[in-house]
C-alpha cells in the first residue's frame, strides 16, 4: 500500500513538472511559421524574430506565437523599459499609470536577463492573455488580454517603431530574412 501510494505521488509529480516544462507548441500544436526578419540597432543585430500561427495569416482571434532570439545581452531590466516604452507609445493615453505598473510587475516576473543565444517566446491566448517561454520552458503566464495586445502589437501593429520587421513577420516582405 505505501508503495502504490509512493507511486501516485511520483506520477502526480512528473505530470506536474510535464506540464510546467511544457514547450509553447504544445499550445500550439499546428502552428506554421508565418515570417521572421531581425531587429538591429545603429547596426548592431539585437535579435531574431520569428512569428508562428495556426493558419496563413495572423488573425488575433486565434493564437499565436512571437519567438525572438537574442543576439546580444540585455538585462531583464532593459526588456521591460523598452517594452513599456513602446506600449506607452503605441496606448497613446489610453492606458492608465496603475496598467503600467501591473504590467512593469508582469514582465518582470516573465523576463530574464538574455544572453546570445537564448530564446524567449511569447504566446498570445485571446481569450485569456498570454504565456512566455525562456529556452522553451514556461516562465510566466498574464491572465491580461489588454496587457497581451498591448504587448504583441509592440511588433504587429501597423505604428510598429520597425515596419519592416512587421512585414517580414507577416510574410509581407519576400523571403528575404534581414533589413
Amino acid at each position: 500500500m505505501v508503495c502504490s501510494g509512493r507511486l501516485a505521488c511520483l506520477c502526480l509529480l512528473l505530470i506536474s513538472l510535464t506540464s510546467v516544462g511544457a514547450d509553447w507548441r504544445a499550445t500550439l500544436v499546428t502552428a506554421q511559421r508565418l515570417g521572421e526578419g531581425e531587429l538591429t540597432w545603429f547596426g548592431l543585430r539585437l535579435y531574431s524574430a520569428r512569428l508562428w500561427a495556426e493558419g496563413p495569416v495572423l488573425d488575433w482571434s486565434r493564437p499565436f506565437a512571437l519567438e525572438l532570439s537574442y543576439h546580444r545581452s540585455l538585462s531583464r531590466e532593459t526588456l521591460v523599459k523598452a517594452s513599456l516604452e513602446e506600449m506607452r507609445r503605441l496606448g497613446a493615453g489610453t492606458v492608465t499609470t496603475q496598467q503600467f505598473d501591473a504590467w512593469a510587475r508582469e514582465m518582470q516576473a516573465a523576463f530574464v536577463d538574455v544572453r546570445p543565444g537564448m530564446r524567449i517566446t511569447g504566446v498570445f491566448l485571446p481569450q485569456t492573455g498570454c504565456r512566455f517561454y525562456v529556452d522553451g520552458r514556461l516562465r510566466h503566464e498574464v491572465a491580461d488580454v489588454a496587457f497581451a495586445r498591448a504587448f504583441f502589437a509592440i511588433w504587429l501593429d501597423p505604428r510598429t517603431r520597425d515596419p519592416q520587421l512587421r512585414q517580414r513577420l507577416l510574410g509581407l516582405a519576400g523571403n528575404d530574412r534581414g533589413h
